[in-house]
């Protein structure tokens, strides 16, 4: 590999194999981005996804910032206002697929510093003592199963894909 090549963040780099159709999690894109299943999928709220961003130029127009932003508070606020509301199409795309009660949405950005949103089912089954709480303290996300869209979440991701190409188009 040359040294003249930029290294790319986490994110950067799973929008390019999305783009080069090298991603079997990809559920699609949206108007602000790219809809996939998380890789990791803690037992009890499995359906866990992703957003991440990939602004088109008439979003972002003259603006500077790039289509992947390091933070929500980089984009205008048409932008913002766009790629929150997929979050949130893609929160009902996750609720419907899963049947969950309830969803967390997370935008820490700390680990990975590059906008991205989590949309985190909860479901009335989960045990008591992890219900309530913050998905990223109370489930062991580094050391979860790790998601796989044609093996063990075959048929989580074919309703994901369903009703994401239901809702979205």
């Amino acid at each position: 590999m040359s040294t003249d090549e930029p290294t790319l963040d986490p994110i950067s780099n799973r929008i390019q194999r999305i783009k080069a159709g090298n991603d079997p999690q990809a559920l699609g894109r949206m108007r602000t981005g790219w809809a996939i299943l998380s890789n990791q999928q803690p037992a009890g709220i499995e359906g866990c996804c992703m957003l991440l961003p990939d602004l088109p130029a008439d979003l972002l127009g003259d603006s500077g910032c790039p289509a992947t932003p390091a933070h929500l508070n980089d984009l205008s606020a048409p932008a913002r206002a766009a790629f929150l509301s997929d979050m949130a199409l893609l929160g009902d795309i996750v609720t419907k697929a899963t049947g969950c009660e309830r969803l967390n949405y997370l935008m820490l950005c700390n680990q990975v510093p590059v906008l991205h949103a989590h949309i985190v089912p909860r479901f009335a089954s989960e045990d008591a003592n992890k219900r309530l709480g913050d998905p990223f303290a109370v489930y062991d996300f580094p050391n979860a199963r790790r998601a796989d869209a044609h093996g063990t979440d075959a048929e989580l991701f074919t309703r994901l894909k369903a009703e994401f190409d239901r809702t979205v188009g």
